[in-house]
C-alpha cells in the first residue's frame, strides 16, 4: 500500500463493517499491494480510535498457531490482536449474535499474568514465571472479510479476527502439564470438537512467548493483569443463536457461552 491515506481508508472499511455488521470484500482484492506491516498499523488505527473511545485493552490473543493454518495462509509463523475490555463477554449473560457478522467460537487456554513479561529474548520459563494463573477461555472469533475469504493481511488488519471472549476461574500454570490438557467443545450433549493444549505450537506458553517478543519489537509490553490467548485447542465452530457453548478441559474446569 503506497501511502497512509489508504490504511486509513482501509481500517474505516473495517470500523464501517463491524457497526453495520456488513462484510466488505477481502483488502487485496480492494488495495493492491497490502502486505503485513501494512495489516498491523491498519489494526492499530481501528484499536487507537477504540481506545479514544473509552476502550482498554486488556491483552492480546495469538492466531495462525498451529502449523496446518500457518501453512493455508501461507505464513511461518503465528499473528496476533488485541484484547478490548469492551469485548469481553460474560458466562452468565447471553450473547446476541446478530450483533457480529459471521461468529465462531474458539476453546483456548488463557493466560492470565500476575508480573509484566520480559519482551525480547522472553522464554517459557519466563511465561511460567510470570502468569498468576491459567484459565479456560472461550474466544468469539469473527470476520469483517465476507465469507471469511481471508488472506494472511486481512485477518491481521481485522485484529486477528477477533471479536470478544470469556474466561472462568483457572488454576497455578505449575500445578497443570501445560501441554497435556484436553479440550472439548460441546452443545446440547453433542461434541462439535476436541483437541490438545499441545496443538498450539507444540505448547502454549511457547505461543505467549512469541508474542512477548514480537509486540516488543513495536514497543508493546504485555503487562501484569492481561489476558494472553495463544491459540486455539480446536477447530473454530460456527456460532448459532439459541444454544450454549460449553469448553471443558482436563485440570481447568469448564467456561460456557449462551447466544441469544
Amino acid at each position: 500500500m503506497p501511502n497512509d491515506r489508504l490504511r486509513h481508508e482501509a481500517a474505516g472499511l473495517l470500523r464501517a463493517a463491524e457497526l453495520a455488521r456488513t462484510p466488505v470484500r477481502p483488502l487485496a482484492e480492494l488495495f493492491e499491494g497490502i502486505g503485513t506491516q501494512d495489516a498491523y498499523e491498519i489494526q492499530l488505527l481501528n484499536v487507537r480510535r477504540r481506545c479514544a473511545d473509552g476502550a482498554t485493552v486488556t491483552g492480546h490473543k495469538v492466531g495462525l498457531s498451529s502449523p496446518v493454518m500457518q501453512a493455508m495462509m501461507g505464513v511461518a509463523e503465528p499473528d496476533y490482536g488485541h484484547l478490548l475490555d469492551t469485548m469481553e463477554l460474560h458466562p452468565g449473560t447471553p450473547v446476541r449474535a446478530a450483533a457480529y457478522c459471521a461468529p465462531r467460537i474458539e476453546v483456548e487456554v488463557g493466560f492470565v499474568l500476575g508480573a509484566d513479561l520480559p519482551g525480547e529474548g522472553c522464554t517459557e520459563a519466563d511465561v511460567l514465571a510470570a502468569t498468576e494463573r491459567v484459565v479456560p477461555a472461550l474466544e468469539l472469533i469473527d470476520s469483517r472479510i465476507a465469507d471469511w475469504r481471508i488472506t494472511i493481511a486481512d485477518t491481521i488488519a481485522d485484529n486477528a479476527s477477533s471479536a470478544g471472549y470469556a474466561i472462568g476461574e483457572g488454576r497455578d500454570p505449575r500445578e497443570l502439564d501445560l501441554k497435556a490438557i484436553e479440550a472439548r467443545l460441546e452443545s446440547g450433549g453433542e461434541t462439535l470438537a476436541a483437541g490438545r493444549s499441545d496443538a498450539v505450537l507444540g505448547d502454549p506458553a511457547t505461543a505467549v512467548a512469541w508474542l512477548a517478543r514480537t509486540v516488543a519489537r513495536f514497543g508493546v509490553p504485555l503487562r501484569k493483569g492481561h489476558l494472553i490467548l495463544p491459540g486455539s485447542c480446536t477447530r473454530a465452530v460456527d456460532v448459532h443463536a439459541g444454544r450454549t457453548y460449553t469448553a471443558t478441559f482436563t485440570g481447568l474446569g469448564p467456561v460456557s457461552l449462551s447466544f441469544r
